[in-house]
């Protein structure tokens, strides 16, 4: 743990009570939203490299959207239950129209079996066949064709290829970083018997673990006390 913060349960608390989880949360989904905007409108004229950074930066966007709405998960963005669930289901809706309501109990079940056969996250290895379990876990027909009538009416105002570049790349990129560094990485292989949560974490190193996939790459400590929200999850380590 960071010698400079002891991260005890009341301080947790005072530090969503003080409004600091909304504010975060409302920060992610504003920067996502601004550099959605400007990716969609974006002039692209043939390859330049600044694409591969912009879609980089709208992945990265569409991962703190899936974190923000799992800290919401927890109750960990607001004291207010209402607040904190409309914050939580509202980043899952414009992530590929996911559903807050199937998606809750599927993720506290994974909290409870975590890296046994009742845990919904975990699957046979290698990767493609786990992820692909993943995916036909959470991916419902009803998304595919609701995303596909909002792809279709939207590229009568938006490029399709903006469309595809900065929407529909960056969310599938999102999934993969979400699953590699969220799931797969922290859950595979053996773990100790004395290891209650079947989970590890990757060694300290926060700009890498921010980057990543905001400090999940912490996974045992995230398990370990799951009221942490991911803002603090770094002082665990």
């Amino acid at each position: 743990m960071s010698q400079s913060l002891t991260l005890t349960s009341s301080y947790i608390r005072q530090q969503i009570a003080s409004g600091k989880g909304v504010l975060i949360a409302l920060l992610i989904m504003a920067l996502w939203t601004a550099m959605l905007a400007f990716n969609l409108n974006y002039p692209i004229k043939g390859f330049e490299p600044v694409l591969l950074l912009l879609i980089l930066l709208q992945t990265h966007l569409f991962t703190g959207l899936f974190i923000t709405a799992h800290d919401a998960m927890h109750g960990t963005i607001s004291t207010n239950k209402r607040i904190n669930n409309l914050i939580g289901a509202i980043c899952l809706a414009v992530f590929a129209l996911n559903s807050w309501k199937r998606m809750l109990p599927k993720h506290h079940e994974h909290h409870r079996f975590a890296g046994t056969a009742d845990d919904p996250d975990y699957g046979p290895p290698p990767f493609w066949r786990w992820f692909f379990k993943f995916v036909k876990t959470y991916v419902r027909w009803y998304q595919i064709v609701g995303m596909a009538i909002i792809h279709n009416i939207a590229k009568l105002w938006i490029p399709e290829i903006n469309l595809v570049l900065f929407y529909i790349v960056p969310s599938i990129l999102s999934m993969l970083q979400l699953f590699y560094f969220g799931t797969y990485l922290p859950h595979r292989g053996e773990h100790a018997a004395d290891n209650p949560h079947r989970a590890r974490s990757q060694s300290k190193n926060h700009l890498w673990a921010f980057i990543s996939c905001y400090f999940f790459g912490y996974h045992y400590e995230h398990h370990d006390a799951p009221g942490t929200p991911w803002w603090l999850l770094y002082a665990r380590k």
